[in-house]
């Protein structure tokens, strides 16, 4: 294919927006204290953090799946009443504050809150400062970037093959299983990646509804922020230093495999 010469007027100002995302990322690199990166990288609390990020996040990436993929389902395919306004409903936690985000949860979610003190008086089960805190939280802000993903799939997918699997007689559920998830199958895998992506780096809404306790809410980003609230610059470079790598690894990895157009 022939390459085309890039009009200046677009290649500066793709070029400075390049320069834009990877300069913060060079200075992260340029302070990183490597003489003394193994012994941090050893340290308990480290390795507890990071941990716990990596179990939270993908727990709340599977609760995502398990309510996102009908969801978008119910979006790209079924006619309702009120079906823009749910749709708009689910794109709030991509502009809300997670702050907001989290004390909208502990109104909702709270041992006071309209279904938290249900759940507390019937079944004894407290949400907000616990680990499945944090799992709610992080699902609650990533959920929208799976739904977005899989209804865009679904959307772009050929349902004729639905169709023709509906005329030979295949059940609705069928047809979603064997003929829909695979269709969609890289979209949700695309909706997936973000969504753990966002929840590995969520703060906000975390620190209100779970709180910042090590060992039990305290992710990755909650260690950043109270490594430098104790002026430890370079620890919160090193604990900065260990998301970016694992994001980009992770990330990296499975664009290879799922991601890619065939």
């Amino acid at each position: 294919m022939k390459t085309a010469r890039v009009p200046v007027p677009l290649l500066v100002p793709a070029v400075l927006g390049l320069l834009f995302l990877i300069l913060p990322l060079v200075g992260l690199l340029a302070r990183t204290p490597w003489s003394t990166l193994p012994a941090r990288l050893a340290e308990p609390q480290v390795v507890e953090a990071l941990k716990l990020s990596l179990l939270t996040s993908t727990m709340a990436t599977v609760l995502c799946l398990v309510l996102g993929v009908p969801l978008a389902w119910m979006l790209a395919r079924v006619t309702f009443p009120g079906r823009r306004l749910v749709r708009a409903l689910i794109t709030v936690p991509l502009v809300l504050p997670p702050v907001v985000g989290g004390i909208a949860l502990l109104l909702a979610l709270g041992r006071r809150g309209l279904v938290g003190q249900w759940l507390d008086s019937t079944f004894g089960i407290t949400l907000p400062f616990t680990t499945t805190g944090v799992v709610i939280a992080e699902s609650f802000v990533a959920l929208p970037f799976l739904v977005i993903a899989v209804e865009g799939a679904l959307r772009g997918a050929d349902s004729r093959y639905e169709e023709a699997a509906a005329t030979l007689g295949s059940t609705r559920w069928t047809t979603f299983t064997h003929v829909t998830l695979p269709l969609v199958a890289p979209g949700i895998a695309a909706g997936a990646v973000l969504c753990w992506a966002r929840a590995l780096g969520e703060f906000g809404a975390t620190i209100t509804f779970a709180g910042n306790y090590p060992g039990i809410t305290q992710t990755m980003p909650l260690a950043v922020y109270q490594t430098m609230e104790s002026g430890d610059l370079e620890g919160a470079v090193v604990l900065s230093l260990i998301l970016l790598i694992v994001s980009v690894a992770i990330l990296a990895g499975l664009r290879d495999r799922w991601l890619t157009a065939p």
